[in-house]
């Protein structure tokens, strides 16, 4: 089974809520990796609006035209 994220919610801090394409809801909390991150261009992400400004694309969650992006199966897992 293919696995998208069919939406995602800005919930506050460094949290958004997802939903699967196949019903599965995951609330991931991003803090512990940005706050660990060493790149300057992952760590400008610790600004809540940079953060908070993602879209979806072909079921993807994406800032800043793939800038910052994650494996779609590793968010599904909770896990980043």
């Amino acid at each position: 089974m293919v696995i998208s994220i069919e939406r995602a919610e800005y919930l506050k801090d460094y949290l958004i809520r997802f939903a699967f394409s196949d019903g599965t809801i995951r609330t991931i909390d991003f803090s512990s990796f940005l706050n660990n991150a060493r790149n300057p261009m992952t760590r400008r992400y610790l600004d809540k609006r940079l953060f908070a400004d993602f879209s979806i694309e072909y079921g993807d969650i994406i800032w800043n035209e793939y800038e910052l992006c994650f494996p779609i199966w590793d968010l599904y897992e909770g896990q980043i």
